[in-house]
């Protein structure tokens, strides 16, 4: 691999209380818990020492404080593109409460009822995509789970339905990039809870 490709750095927000509870947390505005918080600065000590061209991050507050706890605060620029998943009727809900109504149901293939379909998520993480790649250079994006998911199956040419096969635990660190060449692009890292980048 060509390490003087640009890099995309993708972080999931910090824990919440929905993120716990597994609650569908699309557009509620909730807040960090108190590990949520901690997590958030540990991020800053992993991500060290890095510089980025642009800091981009979704405008809800749970992607915000996590930026501004692992001290990108000052240089983020928000991006309603990158906010969550519109749930709709879904939001606040567990997956468990939804499949006691409809046994079938999968996010990624049935959507949710007054929420956004697959398509419109996928839509807006492709001009996220097309912004960066546009940049030419290191970036930082704070974001949410389901979003950060399909951008990252598109990043690579894949039908945001694959995204269903990803997973992000939150505070975690995962790396876009390319190899070879800006034409091919790839994951570099997945889903980093635990390790330094």
């Amino acid at each position: 691999m060509n390490e003087a490709l640009p890099k995309v750095y993708l972080v999931r927000h910090g824990e919440t209380a929905w993120s716990i509870s597994g609650q569908h947390t699309g557009r509620t505005d909730i807040p960090l818990t108190e590990q949520g918080e901690h997590a958030a600065r540990e991020l800053g000590a992993r991500l060290k020492g890095l510089n980025f061209a642009n800091v981009f991050t979704s405008p809800l507050q749970r992607a915000r404080r996590t930026g501004e706890l692992a001290g990108f605060g000052e240089s983020a620029e928000t991006d309603s593109d990158l906010m969550e998943w519109d749930y709709g009727s879904y939001e606040g809900r567990r997956t468990s409460e939804i499949r006691a109504e409809r046994p079938a149901w999968r996010l990624f293939e049935n959507g949710c009822p007054g929420g956004e379909t697959l398509a419109q998520v996928a839509t807006r993480a492709d001009r996220v995509i097309a912004r960066i790649r546009a940049l030419r250079n290191d970036v930082l994006v704070f974001a949410h789970r389901d979003l950060l998911r399909i951008l990252i199956a598109r990043w690579v040419a894949l039908p945001a339905l694959e995204a269903r096969r990803l997973y992000l635990a939150t505070a975690s660190v995962s790396i876009l990039g390319c190899d070879h060449g800006l034409d091919e692009p790839v994951i570099r890292l997945l889903n980093d809870a635990r390790y330094s980048v």
